[in-house]
């Protein structure tokens, strides 16, 4: 088990070393730009069509989704896979706490030092869209908050179970860009799911997809969404790859072991 003093440690000492890379950081945000791109093009579409959402929703929408990528991109499965990879595992395995709490912790470091980048996105985002700019009622902001974590949760343990492959194959990474094929069409990350047609929205209501990113945008800009509803969704996706992840973990150990690691 993990007590707070040992997670404290951890988080820190994650922190302290992505500290020393805030340069690199920096360009890793500037690499999720692509919702500020889409911006431009879903206003430009607004103006001319006539669409459910107008041009200061659509650049609310999307500055939205800028801000939930940046807290909840995940990358464990390269990490993961090297570690296989390079035998760096075995040295994991010797310490007193699961392996998945280092890369949590990482993760949440790597999450703080982003915060002052988010503060100067935000001021460009008021200076440059002066009509589009707000700031959400107290409501939404705590609810945007806990719908960021859950998704970070469950884009977490989605890509943490889908790490597990490594056991048995050198490319598991494959396995998550093909899932980001479904993801950036479906999550709403590149269009609002406000703009696709009725039958399609309640098939995509029931996938994890829009709960990692549609969901919490929506919240922080006020759009209409059913939020008890979302997070049973989410706690419910959450569990099932929880589950799946802590028996290819065990059934991966086997394997590991039985390589001569």
């Amino acid at each position: 088990m993990l007590n707070t003093r040992k997670a404290r440690t951890l988080f820190l000492a994650h922190y302290a070393h992505m500290l020393e890379y805030r340069a690199e950081i920096f360009l890793w945000a500037l690499s999720n730009s692509l919702p500020i791109i889409l911006m431009g093009v879903w206003i430009e579409a607004a103006q001319n069509n006539n669409f459910s959402l107008g041009p200061i929703d659509f650049a609310r929408y999307f500055f939205s989704v800028f801000i939930v990528r940046q807290l909840t991109t995940v990358w464990v499965i390269w990490e993961f896979e090297r570690e296989i990879l390079e035998g760096r595992l075995s040295l994991r395995l010797l310490q007193p706490i699961d392996p998945v709490w280092h890369h949590v912790a990482r993760h949440l470091a790597e999450k703080m030092t982003r915060v002052p980048l988010m503060v100067v996105f935000c001021g460009l985002f008021f200076v440059l869209y002066p009509d589009a700019a707000w700031i959400p009622e107290s409501k939404n902001i705590l609810l945007g908050i806990i719908a960021i974590a859950l998704a970070f949760i469950l884009q977490f343990a989605i890509q943490y179970t889908f790490a597990m492959l490594a056991f048995w194959t050198e490319r598991a990474s494959a396995i998550q860009q093909f899932w980001f094929l479904f993801y950036i069409f479906l999550s709403g990350t590149i269009a609002p799911l406000e703009v696709f047609p009725d039958n399609v929205r309640r098939v995509v209501a029931w996938t994890p997809f829009p709960y990692v990113m549609h969901f919490p945008a929506a919240l922080l800009m006020g759009l209409p969404v059913d939020v008890v509803k979302s997070i049973l969704i989410i706690i419910a996706w959450t569990t099932l790859f929880v589950v799946a992840n802590r028996w290819l973990w065990r059934k991966g150990l086997k394997q590991y072991s039985g390589m001569g690691a």
